[in-house]
């Protein structure tokens, strides 16, 4: 049951992504990757790591979402 389930999910990550998602997840990673320079230029190191999880998972999960048929 869950690795029918995990099958699934994995088969979604490589199809397309709607354009929606795929500009949402650029905008978001060209975010983090700012304040990540920012926050570390200023010595910030937990909002510079914080930053830069949020804008790898979100660029990462943004290729779950598939064109629907």
């Amino acid at each position: 049951m869950m690795t029918e389930t995990v099958k699934k999910v994995a088969t979604k990550y490589y199809q397309p992504t709607p354009i929606f998602w795929r500009k949402l997840g650029d905008g978001l990673l060209g975010i983090s990757t700012f304040i990540t320079g920012m926050a570390i230029s200023a010595d910030y190191k937990e909002i510079a790591i914080v930053s830069l999880i949020i804008g790898s998972v979100g660029k990462f999960l943004t290729n779950f979402f598939k064109t629907e048929e």
